[in-house]
């Protein structure tokens, strides 16, 4: 059984940090890509960061930053200088492609992230 849990997320201050991991299970991590979505109210779930710079969204580029420990099966999102508009529940996501060319897709349950003074 293939699970992905997020932790790491809170309340933090404008200009603050966090650290969102994420912990695969079930799966060979190192043959995924690994990416970091985000949902705030009202919105659809938007691409944060991946594997490529291409994949941060430019609202987070600079500020954002992927990273990954095959070794762990983790995944990590350091998420500075925090804004208000940041405030979202964080989704991770696993995703490759298999021998047959079938996508694989599975994420997480979510990471709430409040910014707010």
């Amino acid at each position: 059984q293939v699970q992905l849990v997020e932790s790491g997320g809170g309340l933090v201050q404008p200009g603050g940090s966090l650290r969102l991991s994420c912990v695969a299970s079930g799966i060979t991590f190192s043959n995924y890509d690994m990416r970091w979505y985000r949902q705030a109210p009202g919105k659809e779930r938007e691409l944060v960061a991946g594997p490529t710079s291409a994949d941060y969204a430019d609202s987070v580029k600079g500020r954002f930053t992927i990273s990954r420990d095959n070794a762990k099966n983790t995944v990590y999102l350091q998420m500075n200088s925090l804004k208000p508009e940041d405030t979202a529940v964080y989704y991770c996501n696993a995703a490759a492609v298999d021998a047959w060319r079938r996508r694989l897709d599975y994420w997480g349950q979510g990471t709430q992230v409040t910014v707010s003074s």
